[in-house]
C-alpha cells in the first residue's frame, strides 16, 4: 500500500511538472511569457553603451540632454539639471527589496546613480514600474525636488524624497532650485496609469518644461493623441523627448515612430530625442526597429533627430 501511495504521488507530482512545463513552454498568457522572458535572460550580458556623457563639462548657458536609457534622461536646461522618469538598475519590476523581478537591461544605463551631477528636479511621468522605480529613487537626496502625477506621492514614501508636487493635466508649478527655477506643466497624454491593477485612479503625464523663455515637451509614455496639437501655440518648443517603441502588440498604450514625429510635429518641435527602446524587450518588435523606423521618417530632415544611441548627447546653445 505504501509503494502504491507514493507512486501515485510521485506520479502526479511528475504530471504536475510536465503540465506546468508544457504550459510555460505554449501558452500565450502574460505569466507564461513573463516566465519564458525571463529564462531566456539567464546568462545574457548587459552590454554597455558605445557613447559615455560627461556632464560635468556642460554649459550652464544651454541646453544639454543625453539619453541615460529607456525613458531616462538627463537635462541641463540652462544651469538646471533635469531627470526624467529615472531607472538605472539592471533591471525593472516588481520591487522586493532583496532584487526586482522583471526584464534584464540589454544595455547598460549610460551613467550610473553614482555618476550622476547633483540632480534638481526628478520629473516621473507615471506609476508603471519601468517608468518609476524605487531601487533608483532610493539613492536620491532629500533635498532632491519631485514633480509628479496625481495620486502618485505616496509610492515615493519609501525614498528619502520630500514634498513631491503632483501635478494633473493643464495644472502648472514653478520649481524652484539652487540653481534657478523652473515651470513645469503636465498635459494630456493617452496612456493609463495603474502600478497594479487595483489602482487605476492614478494619473498619468506629459510634461511642458519652461525656462530662460525655452520650452521642452517630455512626452512620458503615450499612444496617438491629438492632444499635443493643443501644446502649439505654447511654443515654439526646442525639443520633445518622446517615446517610440513597444507598439507591438501594445499599440493601445505605445504610439509608433513616425506617430512620435506626428505628436511633435502637432506640438511644432524643432527636435525629437527618442527614448522608450533599446534598453529593455519590452514589445515583440524586433530590437532595432524602432529606431531604423524614426530614422527613415525623418530621413529629409535628419538636423531634426536629436540623438540615437544610448549615451549620446544633444547640446543647444
Amino acid at each position: 500500500m505504501r509503494s502504491k501511495k507514493f507512486s501515485s504521488g510521485c506520479f502526479a507530482v511528475l504530471s504536475g511538472v510536465t503540465l506546468g512545463t508544457y504550459w510555460i513552454a505554449k501558452s500565450q498568457s502574460f505569466p507564461a511569457r513573463f516566465i519564458r522572458e525571463r529564462f531566456a535572460e539567464l546568462g545574457q550580458k548587459i552590454a554597455s553603451p558605445h557613447h559615455k556623457p560627461t556632464p560635468g563639462t556642460w554649459n550652464d548657458n544651454a541646453l544639454t540632454a543625453t539619453w541615460l536609457g529607456h525613458a531616462t534622461v538627463l537635462v541641463n536646461f540652462y544651469g538646471v539639471k533635469i531627470l526624467t522618469d529615472p531607472v538605472l538598475m539592471s533591471r525593472v519590476g516588481a520591487d522586493l527589496r532583496i532584487g526586482t523581478v522583471g526584464p534584464k537591461r540589454a544595455i547598460a544605463p549610460a551613467l550610473t546613480v553614482e555618476e550622476l551631477p547633483p540632480i534638481d528636479l526628478v520629473l516621473l511621468s507615471h506609476a508603471h514600474l519601468d517608468h518609476f522605480d524605487l531601487p533608483t529613487l532610493r539613492n536620491f537626496r532629500e533635498n532632491t525636488k519631485v514633480v509628479t502625477a496625481r495620486k502618485t506621492a505616496d509610492l515615493l514614501s519609501r525614498t528619502k524624497l520630500k514634498n513631491p508636487h503632483e501635478l494633473g493635466w493643464g495644472e502648472k508649478t514653478t520649481v524652484k532650485t539652487q540653481n534657478g527655477d523652473v515651470e513645469i506643466e503636465g498635459i494630456e497624454v493617452n496612456h493609463w496609469g495603474a502600478r497594479w491593477q487595483h489602482d487605476a485612479q492614478r494619473g498619468y503625464n506629459g510634461y511642458v518644461i519652461s525656462r530662460e523663455g525655452k520650452r521642452i515637451i517630455f512626452g512620458g509614455d503615450t499612444a496617438m493623441s491629438d492632444s499635443f496639437r493643443n501644446q502649439r501655440g505654447k511654443g515654439p518648443f526646442e525639443l520633445a523627448i518622446m517615446p517610440i517603441g513597444a507598439y507591438n502588440p501594445w499599440i493601445r498604450a505605445h504610439c509608433t515612430p513616425e506617430e512620435a514625429i506626428k505628436m511633435s510635429n502637432d506640438a511644432g518641435a524643432r527636435h525629437i530625442l527618442p527614448i522608450h527602446h533599446q534598453a529593455f524587450a519590452l514589445g515583440r518588435e524586433p530590437f532595432k526597429e524602432p529606431i531604423e523606423r524614426f530614422q527613415e521618417a525623418l530621413s529629409a530632415e535628419p538636423e531634426r533627430v536629436a540623438l540615437r544611441d544610448v549615451g549620446e548627447t544633444f547640446v543647444l546653445n
